[in-house]
């Protein structure tokens, strides 16, 4: 089950990670540092959000004292889970996710002592369906693409599994190519965000799974997230550039990725409309982009407070040099954060930042 907003925040508060009152500027205050091997650290996690931090990295390397961070891609899920190993210095400092950490995670952090995460938002992004440049238009609805990538779908009374082949039996006109998606595996936090935005959302369309939501959530769950394995969907690995070549080998193939990897790869690859609405920078960050969702990193409390580098890494990627209107992060296709958003974030840092030097 994933964490609500305010049960996060919640248990964000407990474990003394509230957010401090801001006077108006960055609410960060820098610090001085000379490179040491005892500051190296390791982000882990979600492919999609591993190109940004990678970039951040760089920068980091280049203007700071500090060595470079290493960062890994292992997806969402594997980012938490190396997150949660304990707080030896051996173990990730930082967990870069496409969804929020969810209540499982957050007990299997403290079983093993971490019991102090900073959650902090770092943009938005939207999942696009893409397909290559001479290929079909496709104009999804949230509906389409359950009945394209359930395992089970309503039939009558019952559930049934999924026997749609081509596009065109889900709706006349759609194109009337076989169902070929490509897309992340279940480690994947843009696999459980297709889950929640598209897939759920698409099942409650159909009056037998709202009524089962209300009578047996459990098993709603199980039907209305369930991937077909009946190769209609195939999982192309935490990498997204799998995804596009995957597409380049097969004409009629759709992929599911982060919308930075179409800004990426306009040349070869066109996204689908969702809802009517084409995933763009200006659609993701209103909202009206119907697959848009929020990206994020989660800071270790105990490696922050040990390790300087850490403090000095997180005031680098939410500059203004990185995430204001001509950000090298926005360069690199990031939705970032709007102004206010990104002062409570700074703020967010710089308060807990005060709570460790008083501890």
């Amino acid at each position: 089950m994933q964490l609500t907003r305010a049960a996060r925040s919640l248990i964000l508060s407990v474990l003394g990670l509230g957010l401090a009152a801001c006077d108006g500027s960055s609410g960060i205050v820098p610090f001085a540092g000379g490179p040491q091997e005892s500051e190296n650290f390791v982000i882990a996690g979600s492919s999609t959000v591993a190109p940004f931090v990678t970039t951040a990295a760089e920068y980091f390397g280049i203007r700071s004292d500090f060595s470079t961070p290493v960062v890994e891609t292992t997806g969402t899920g594997g980012g938490f889970k190396l997150l949660c190993q304990g707080v030896s210095r051996r173990t990730s400092s930082i967990a870069s996710a496409s969804r929020p950490i969810t209540a499982g995670e957050v007990e299997q952090c403290a079983k093993n002592g971490v019991t102090e995460l900073l959650e902090l938002e770092f943009g938005s992004d939207g999942i696009v369906f893409i397909n290559v440049l001479d290929g079909p238009e496709f104009d999804l609805t949230h509906r389409d693409i359950y009945l394209a990538l359930a395992k089970h779908i309503p039939s009558g009374d019952e559930f049934i599994e999924n026997p749609n082949e081509f596009w065109s039996e889900i709706r006349p006109d759609l194109p009337n190519v076989r169902i070929e998606v490509y897309g992340p595996p279940p480690t994947s936090g843009t696999r459980d965000a297709l889950v929640q935005l598209a897939l759920r959302s698409g099942a409650l369309t159909f009056p037998q799974m709202r009524r089962l939501k209300q009578s047996d959530r459990d098993e709603f769950l199980r039907l209305s997230g369930t991937v077909r394995t009946d190769g209609r969907w195939l999982d192309a690995g935490e990498n997204d550039t799998q995804i596009i070549q995957a597409l380049l080998r097969s004409h009629g193939a759709v992929g599911v990725a982060g919308f930075s990897y179409l800004n990426q790869n306009s040349d070869r690859v066109k996204p689908a409309r969702i809802n009517g609405v084409l995933p763009e920078f200006e659609s993701i960050l209103s909202g009206d982009y119907a697959l848009s969702r929020s990206l994020y990193l989660y800071v270790k409390g105990a490696h922050m407070r040990e390790i300087r580098a850490i403090r000095a890494f997180l005031e680098e990627a939410f500059s203004d040099e990185a995430m204001g209107e001509a950000g090298y992060l926005v360069q690199k296709g990031l939705i970032p954060l709007q102004a206010e958003q990104l002062r409570l974030v700074r703020s967010k840092i710089a308060d807990f930042a005060s709570r460790s030097q008083a501890s």
